[in-house]
Order: C-alpha cells, then structure tokens, then sequence
C-alpha cells in the first residue's frame, strides 16, 4: 500500500489505498517512516497519493485501537524534516488529520484544485502531533493555526495558496511532472552542496 521508487538521487513515496481514502495503517506508517529514513542520501524526496484523496490520515479501525497516538506519526514527519535535500509533498487531493504532519515538514507543498486541508483534533478529542502546531503556525501564523486546531475550519485550496500552506498549484495530470521537475536542480547537485544550502536557508538570524 505504500509504493516506494528509489533510484539513490529521488525517492518517490507513494500511498496506494485509494478505495478507503488513502487512510493510514501502522504497517503502511511504518514503511513510511521506513522510506524516508532510506532515502537519507537522496537529494530528494516526493511524497504523493493515488486517487483524488492524499491521505485522510489514521484508518478509522487503526484509530480506535490506538494509532492516531502512536509515535510513528512524530517519527515520519520527524525524518521528513531532518531529511538534508528537498522534501515535496505533491497533493493529489484533500489531507486531513494525522496525514498533515508528514505534509507540514515537507520544504514545499504542491496541490491539484479541489484540495482541502483540515486537522480536526480539536472534534475528535485528541492532540495534534507535537510538532504539528508549531510547523502549521510557521507557515500561516498562529490565529490560522488556531483556526484550523481549535476552529476546526476545512481551508480550501485557493485560500491553503494564499496563506502559504500550500506553494503552488497545478492540474492533476501534472502534478507528478511538477513536483519531478522541482527536484532538477537539488538531484543535479551534489548531497554536501544541497545540505549546505538547505542549512544556510534554516538557520536563525541574530
């Protein structure tokens, strides 16, 4: 249900469950978690879903036996973000809940029209994974942040773009063509050349 194409310079992930939303279980997180750790050495990563949906986060059945808690959700996004080349998170479609995290610590996000964006911890009565808010309110500030947590507010793709939740969109048929020419500079690059500017671009100003 994962499908992973790791050519040694870009590592596309791939979650295939399109018949029940592309909801996650612990086996196909694991080998999430497992994908991005292995492409360490790549220049970059594209994480990306099939059908109309990226992902609506834990499977419903997963979720009641424990894994919307479960710690492998804080180590994807986790190895996402520490991940030294260009992370992408190519959105074939709406993300919701535990899914948003892998997608927050991506470097860029791009999405097809129609995509949707939600976390509706607060309705659900769990906490968001640690990380989480903070990365969402880097990117759209806390009030938007607190809008989406704590309001429970679905946001749209045109209003996610105008934010800065989401970098760019494109068509569908597109989408994958997009995100591969992104990554042209970074994988022509060496892995010590892409790091160093990655590091130059995160590190705190005085």
């Amino acid at each position: 249900m994962i499908e992973i194409h790791n050519d040694g310079t870009l590592c596309v992930l791939t979650i295939n469950r399109p018949d029940k939303a592309n909801s996650l279980t612990a086996d196909m997180l694991d080998a999430l978690c497992q994908g991005v750790e292995d492409a360490r050495t790549c220049r970059a990563v594209i994480l990306t879903g099939v059908g109309k949906v990226f992902s609506a986060g834990a499977d419903l059945e997963a979720a009641k036996a424990g894994l919307a808690t479960s710690p492998l959700w804080e180590r994807l996004s986790g190895a996402i973000a520490r991940h030294p080349g260009l992370t992408i998170a190519a959105l074939n479609g709406t993300v919701a809940g535990g899914a948003m995290g892998m997608v927050l610590a991506c470097d860029l996000r791009i999405a097809v029209p129609g995509t949707k964006v939600f976390y509706p911890v607060m309705k659900l009565g769990f906490l968001p994974q640690p990380s989480d808010p903070a990365r969402l309110a880097a990117l759209v500030g806390p009030s938007r942040a607190k809008l989406i947590l704590m309001a429970g507010q679905k946001i749209l793709t045109q209003e996610a773009l105008t934010w800065g939740l989401i970098d760019e969109v494109t068509e569908a048929d597109a989408l994958m063509e997009r995100a591969t020419a992104l990554t042209g500079d970074v994988c022509g690059a060496t892995a010590e050349h892409a790091r160093a500017i990655k590091a130059l671009i995160s590190q705190r100003l005085p």
